[in-house]
């Protein structure tokens, strides 16, 4: 059997690719005809894979249509990143807006996971932890965009080098105070700060074995104001509705009437909606599903919205042709997306001090004073207990002073205000008795 020769070292077909090569190399498996094959981090065209299956990277889309590390998702003005090193997941946002700015804010992100070794029995900084916890808890939160920018707010204040070992009480009060100078509310400065903290920090303890420093977190919680009942009068509510964007009108329409949350609407499909049984099936909180009967408004609203879309119920007009989107044509709501048209409106109809969620006030309160039944309340807005439908259970002034009147009238007729009443209408206005002296 013949020996092949060894080949030489000056045999250039053979030597390490240059910087430029590596980067054109990058730039073609970057072409979306190609993708990686791990990993010797060849790449092939696609149809030539053979009996192998290739596994490609994650592909991340971004409106250019190129598979990146970085891109945009849906309804946000900055960038994410999303890489893995050593088979570790890291992705957070970047906080730029700027596509350039946000690929150096990743390469910087990159290096700092590789200089680490994701031994998970060894030393976390902040950085590593809460990338980690990203991947495992944090992006399957229902509402992942807050817990993202909560993450990327905390590594810059408690900086990503820190190791989850010197982070101490004294670390999140530093926190919790740089927070609430930024002018935001109690429970604002508890979602973002505390409570992501408190997940790291425990997971990072009871999960990964790392050290942590005991930390009594009632001592960092800031006291939030009772939630206060906020209804929408007709004046306010009529406002509202004759002010929003058209295409947006019926969803609005749609929380006055059945008190459900934003993302109820936003989320409703039409496989959940039964017109010959007349209800629809709304999936809330710890995506737990209730069917809320139709009336012959919400019938008639729903009906009228049946052919926009194939899926979603509510849907709203492209304005532009842009990432993806055609002008005119009609795509589903996103919670983005109506916030954003929320907040526009609230500013042009001078509606102060009135919140989306307050639409879910209004309906239950309404529901209440109709009926004076809280159980119906209770079933319409899904609450487990009673207790948390109890405060719909409120009087208005116009409610005091619709008791007040009824009152009065009947005192003025004569009637008994009581089983032992002694007086009429007549005797309560005359002076009482003198007391006789013992």
């Amino acid at each position: 059997m013949k020996r092949m020769a060894r080949p030489s070292r000056n045999d250039t077909s053979l030597t390490r690719p240059s910087r430029t090569t590596t980067v054109h190399f990058r730039k073609a498996v970057a072409s979306p005809d190609l993708r990686w094959r791990n990993p010797v981090h060849q790449y092939r065209a696609r149809g030539q894979a053979g009996n192998q299956t290739i596994r490609p990277r994650r592909p991340c889309q971004v409106s250019g249509g190129t598979k990146m590390s970085v891109y945009k998702r849906a309804g946000q003005t900055v960038y994410a990143y999303d890489f893995r090193v050593r088979g570790v997941r890291f992705s957070g946002s970047t906080g730029c807006t700027s596509r350039r700015e946000a690929e150096r804010y990743e390469e910087a992100a990159r290096t700092a996971a590789q200089a680490q070794v994701i031994d998970r029995t060894k030393p976390m900084t902040f950085a590593v932890a809460s990338s980690l916890y990203w991947d495992e808890v944090g992006q399957h939160h229902r509402n992942h965009v807050d817990t993202e920018r909560s993450l990327a707010w905390l590594q810059k204040q408690i900086g990503k080098g820190t190791r989850i070992s010197d982070i101490s009480a004294a670390t999140i009060a530093s926190a919790v105070a740089k927070r609430r100078g930024e002018g935001v509310s109690a429970a604002t400065v508890n979602r973002s700060v505390c409570e992501p903290l408190r997940a790291i920090l425990k997971r990072c303890g009871g999960v990964w074995g790392q050290k942590v420093q005991p930390i009594s977190w009632k001592d960092h919680f800031l006291k939030e104001p009772q939630e206060r009942i906020r209804e929408a009068n007709i004046d306010e509510e009529a406002k509202l509705l004759a002010t929003i964007r058209g295409d947006y009108r019926p969803a609005l329409r749609f929380a006055f009437m059945s008190g459900c949350r934003l993302n109820e609407i936003v989320t409703l499909e039409w496989s959940r909606v039964d017109f010959f049984n007349r209800q629809y099936t709304v999936i809330g909180k710890g995506d737990k599903a209730r069917s809320i009967p139709m009336t012959d408004a919400v019938y008639e609203l729903l009906w009228g919205e049946k052919d926009n879309h194939p899926t979603s119920v509510f849907t709203y007009k492209a304005a532009k042709t842009r990432d993806g989107k055609q002008r005119g044509k009609r795509y589903p709501l996103t919670e983005n997306g109506l916030k954003t048209q929320w907040r526009r409106v609230k500013r042009d109809a001078g509606v102060a001090n009135f919140r989306f969620h307050d639409t879910r006030h209004t309906a239950a309160t309404r529901l209440v004073r109709a009926t004076g039944n809280l159980k119906m309340a209770q079933k319409l807005l899904g609450h487990t207990h009673l207790t948390t439908t109890s405060r719909y259970a409120h009087v208005t002034t116009d409610d005091l002073r619709a008791g007040l009147e009824a009152a009065h009238s009947s005192v003025g007729k004569g009637a008994a205000v009581g089983p032992d009443a002694r007086f009429d209408a007549k005797s309560a206005t005359e002076s009482p008795p003198a007391l006789k002296k013992s």
